[in-house]
């Protein structure tokens, strides 16, 4: 693939300071996009920034997202040090696993507020952006867990069904201003944060492919999604999971 295939482009990531983020991050900065990072966490940014260079390539904003008024400020911070944004990555999420009779309100909030409702501000910043342009993309980071239980992640799983759904309905609103929106939903991804859950085996062997997703394997089809070789698709999530759905 060029390395030049994104040159000009600009991208937002949000929760692009470390994991799935960090790697979507790297590979659209490789394939020539300028990219800023959005993330609540400034000392991941600051270690971010450091273990990607890029220089002038890169940016980073500080900001928690999950309210309207703090996701549009963000979002508009971002876009006034790329100039423009063609390309908007909604990756901020969090997964903490609790049995259903252990989630309270707090944790309910919590879930829903980075996973859903975080995507939903930032889609509607970037479309507020990109509709007089008459062109952009969003992709936004479901989950194979919208499909398929498992034990203590059903507020996570209604979550990111709730991403899918908001993809559907934000495409069809979008489409007629040429903003192309999408999702992608992985399988298990080879992060620290999964390995420290002690289930990293098992979901290998659980796998047709027999592995879980290296996070290069995700970032690959969000750029794909995001890039102009993506010419009629919207309104999709792409299932990439090893094989454990196959539709």
């Amino acid at each position: 693939m060029s390395s030049d295939e994104l040159a000009g482009k600009t991208a937002v990531v949000t929760g692009g300071a470390k994991g799935l983020g960090q790697e979507i991050t790297k590979l659209l900065l490789e394939r020539g996009a300028k990219v800023a990072i959005i993330d609540i966490d400034a000392e991941g940014l600051a270690r971010a920034e450091e273990e990607i260079g890029q220089g002038d390539r890169l940016k980073t904003v500080q900001g928690d997202i999950r309210r309207r008024e703090n996701a549009h400020a963000a979002f508009a911070r971002a876009a006034e040090k790329l100039g423009h944004v063609d390309i908007l990555v909604n990756n901020a999420g969090v997964y903490p696993r609790k049995p259903m009779m252990e989630i309270d309100d707090e944790t309910w909030d919590f879930v829903f507020d980075v996973n859903l409702r975080s995507m939903f501000h930032m889609t509607v910043a970037a479309a507020q952006h990109m509709k007089p342009r008459k062109k952009g993309s969003v992709v936004s980071i479901a989950s194979i867990d919208a499909y398929i239980p498992y034990a203590k992640n059903s507020h996570y799983a209604a979550a990111k069904a709730g991403v899918i759904s908001f993809t559907k309905s934000f495409a069809q609103e979008l489409a007629p201003d040429g903003i192309y929106v999408n999702a992608v939903s992985p399988g298990p991804i080879d992060t620290p944060n999964l390995r420290a859950l002690g289930i990293y085996e098992d979901l290998a062997r659980s796998t047709p492919l027999g592995r879980v997703a290296a996070p290069r394997d995700i970032a690959e089809v969000v750029v794909f999604l995001a890039s102009d070789r993506n010419r009629y698709m919207t309104g999709e999530t792409v299932i990439a999971s090893g094989g454990i759905i196959m539709v």
